[in-house]
């Protein structure tokens, strides 16, 4: 039953919302998916990587999993078509990946013990939370 001349019922072909960016292919459909696929897949195997590496020496390996996602902002400010490492907006995906990639930079240089990277600010803030005596 209508009222006002509108349906409650889904049409069956939408319009008016937009396509998502990470639809657009990286290479031409006459590769194979996983070739068109590939700014994400290199991240991914980078990670990878980084996560293999771990078990080994923790700080190369975490320093290669920040490097990864680094490289993925990268590669989502530069290449106009970057497939499925696309996944909200251009500046969302920038701010996320190099975010988070630079914060496990930093923290794979300021890991225990021999830190590459010593912080005094954060030696007194530690301090000051837990106090000198360890009490």
């Amino acid at each position: 039953m209508r009222v006002g001349g509108t349906s409650r019922r889904f049409p069956s072909v939408t319009r008016d919302t937009a396509r998502p960016e990470g639809g657009q292919r990286a290479m031409g459909a006459g590769h194979a998916a996983p070739y068109r696929q590939w700014p994400l897949l290199a991240v991914c195997c980078g990670v990878l990587t980084g996560l293999l590496v771990t078990v080994g020496e923790f700080r190369a390996g975490a320093l290669i999993i920040g490097l990864s996602l680094v490289a993925g902002a990268v590669m989502r400010w530069v290449m106009p078509s970057v497939g499925m490492l696309a996944v909200r907006s251009g500046y969302t995906d920038i701010v996320t990946y190099g975010a988070l990639g630079l914060s496990i930079i930093f923290l794979a240089m300021m890991a225990q013990p021999e830190p590459w990277l010593n912080v005094p600010v954060l030696e007194k803030i530690l301090h000051f939370v837990v106090g000198r005596d360890g009490g």
